[in-house]
């Protein structure tokens, strides 16, 4: 059985998603924010830094979203092109693609005080990551607009979870913060994100970490 340690709401929602959606044994251990137990040896064993999410395999422990991922990916075939197929360069490179770049720069945001330098500088740095998100957004709905079987609506992959959280983060932003925007922006990606919130993996994903029905295309807190 797979352990998977996450908080609500973070990053490992979608890990907690992949995992309902294969239909593979697994506890789901929530850690509460306010707690001391990231910091403590058990969980540092499991990750350095004391960061999640985290995922207990046979093969040990996992951390890095994308490695967890792409693990389950090729352990659980059928939500990813599988290595040395046809389809698996382009899948790569755009999978690569959201996380190294659209989840870095939503984390900046998420997380100014913590890159800018100083607090003065704050509002600048939002505007630059601001921006720099919507031209990697309009990359990716440009790729989902093009429906490939990895990344289309009504079709569970890792990827298609991956960014419909990252949609669910984006549409979270208050209307006053530079980086928000409309479902309707990304109309592919909304298409994407709509079918697969109303599958009962994410609905599951949903009720266990509290966060109402429509998680992707319509998030309420």
């Amino acid at each position: 059985m797979y352990v998977l340690h996450a908080m609500p709401d973070t990053a490992g929602l979608v890990v907690d998603c992949v995992l309902r959606e294969m239909g593979v044994p697994f506890r789901l251990h929530l850690i509460d924010r306010a707690s001391s137990e990231r910091e403590a040896p058990p969980y540092r064993s499991l990750h350095p830094e004391g960061k999640v999410p985290v995922l207990e395999t046979p093969d040990g422990p996992i951390f890095e979203t994308g490695a967890i991922l792409l693990w389950l990916g090729e352990r659980h075939p059928g939500f990813c092109p599988p290595p040395g197929s046809h389809e698996r360069a382009a899948f790569l490179k755009w999978f690569v693609y959201t996380n190294n770049a659209l989840h870095t720069t939503l984390m900046e945001l998420f997380n100014p005080e913590r890159h800018a330098g100083s607090q003065e500088a704050v509002p600048a740095f939002l505007a630059t990551a601001a921006g720099r998100m919507s031209g990697q957004i309009a990359l990716l709905e440009a790729m989902a607009a093009s429906r490939p079987d990895w990344c289309a609506p009504g079709r569970p992959t890792i990827l298609g979870y991956y960014l419909s959280m990252f949609l669910r983060w984006i549409l979270s932003f208050e209307a006053s913060h530079p980086a928000n925007r409309r479902g309707e922006d990304f109309p592919a990606l909304l298409a994407l994100a709509r079918s697969l919130e109303t599958r009962p993996a994410a609905l599951a994903a949903a009720e266990a970490e509290v966060l109402g029905p429509t998680i992707f295309s319509a998030p309420s807190y």
